[in-house]
């Protein structure tokens, strides 16, 4: 039996009965090493390891443990105080201060779901209070919270720039920075728009001039984190993976000696919540390794990159096509294995063709991102579905304009490369 048709069609049939995308690539893989016959069972094993056998895949961790000091602090209500000033007093202001909360959030989380499960339910219980529908605030948060991934630090992109050589973490993490601000504008303009047809009215009040003054300085180290990173890196004061170190004690710092409000008692459950989210990221990632590795020896990755290339595509076909295929594709599987099996397919053509590896790496990135707000397995839904108490109906109805924005977005990305690459080559990011 044709071992590629088993892998696909398997992990076809796992998705399709719920089974979570992860162990749903790891099964598929299983079963094809049992009927296929052509390779022994320990590759799944070695496969899985050498997928996270990774120097560069230890700034994920890391990362992930940096956002959950800064979280334990009382980064969340500052960044709040922070994006409310001057955007609360007017007409949807509360919508307002849950875009730029997030967005600012997101230069230290580096997940969507992070953004959604930490202020984005604390920015849902609030407009619900101001009199706006919950359903459309749980709809806000979730399409706002995808800017998570594309704002540095950024998990996936670390994962991205593994599989694709011909770009770096911190190119990555600069060429995110002008799409996850045309992202927020447009969630801002969508906002503008509802909440003048619905009368969502601010608070009328803007603060005084020494109060915007205190908050914003007491939210400056938050603010701060992403620059720091990018600054070190940029000035090769460290590499991504020791960026990744630096911005954990940089954390600790603000948490515990800047904000003051990081105790010593709430590190045993910031550890283990970062372990556990830890671990589940690199699960993912080592199952999709040893998927993505069957899928390359039987030749699937090279058989596809020679059918697109034949058919003699322009770059821009090119970019449609695969737009077009990513939306579909993210429908169905997680950003991250999405990464991990497409980049290595899909990259290498592109350069072939002539498209900038760093535009392409936001396209694909973008794409799979916005999988995560779209049915049926869009995890965002289900966490932003659980921590606002919202009915999916409800969700995805409020989520028809956001989700025309998010596809203006991807259009103006698509077709204007330099809203990727300027800022990498201002910054002397190669």
């Amino acid at each position: 039996m044709d071992a590629s048709i088993v892998l696909i069609v398997s992990a076809c049939i796992f998705l399709a009965i719920g089974v979570p995308v992860a162990f749903a690539l790891g099964l598929s893989t299983v079963t094809t090493l049992i009927l296929a016959e052509n390779y022994p069972l320990m590759v799944l094993l070695k496969e899985t390891f050498t997928g996270i056998d990774s120097f560069p895949l230890m700034a994920v961790p890391f990362f992930i443990l940096a956002a959950e000091l800064m979280s334990g602090g009382s980064l969340t209500e500052v960044l709040l105080r922070f994006a409310g000033q001057f955007v609360g007093h007017r007409r949807g202001g509360l919508g307002y201060t849950n875009v730029v909360s997030l967005t600012f959030f997101s230069g230290i989380s580096g997940s969507a779901l992070a953004d959604a499960a930490g202020p984005g339910s604390m920015l849902i219980k609030m407009m619900d209070k101001a009199g706006y529908d919950r359903s459309y605030a749980a709809a806000l948060t979730a399409s706002t919270a995808i800017v998570g991934p594309i704002i540095p630090p950024s998990i996936i992109m670390i994962i991205y720039a593994l599989q694709d050589e011909s770009v770096s973490v911190g190119t990555l993490f600069a060429a995110g920075i002008m799409p996850g601000i045309l992202i927020a504008v447009a969630m801002c303009v969508v906002n503008f728009y509802v909440s003048k047809k619905r009368n969502y009215k601010g608070d009328g009040q803007t603060p005084p001039l020494r109060e915007i003054l205190v908050t914003t300085w007491k939210a400056t180290p938050a603010i701060l984190l992403p620059v720091v990173i990018l600054g070190g890196m940029r000035a090769g004061w460290f590499t991504p993976t020791e960026a990744s170190v630096v911005a954990v004690f940089y954390a600790l710092v603000c948490g515990k000696f800047v904000y003051r409000t990081l105790e010593w008692k709430m590190l045993p459950d910031i550890l283990s919540r970062s372990a556990l989210l830890s671990a589940s990221v690199l699960i993912i990632i080592g199952l999709s390794a040893s998927f993505a590795w069957v899928l390359t020896i039987e030749g699937i990755p090279q058989q596809m990159a020679e059918w697109l290339i034949s058919m003699n595509l322009s770059p821009w076909m090119f970019l449609i096509i695969v737009n077009v295929f990513l939306l579909l594709f993210g429908i169905f599987i997680e950003p991250l294995p999405g990464v991990m099996v497409l980049a290595p397919i899909l990259a290498p053509v592109a350069i072939k063709l002539g498209v900038d590896p760093v535009h392409f790496a936001m396209i694909v990135i973008f794409n799979l991102t916005l999988g995560m707000i779209t049915p049926p397995v869009g995890g965002l839904l289900f966490v932003t579905c659980n921590v606002s108490k919202v009915p999916m109906s409800a969700l995805v109805k409020e989520l028809v304009p956001f989700l025309w924005a998010h596809g203006t977005v991807l259009v103006i990305l698509t077709f204007v490369p330099a809203l990727s690459t300027w800022l990498p080559h201002v910054l002397g990011f190669k």
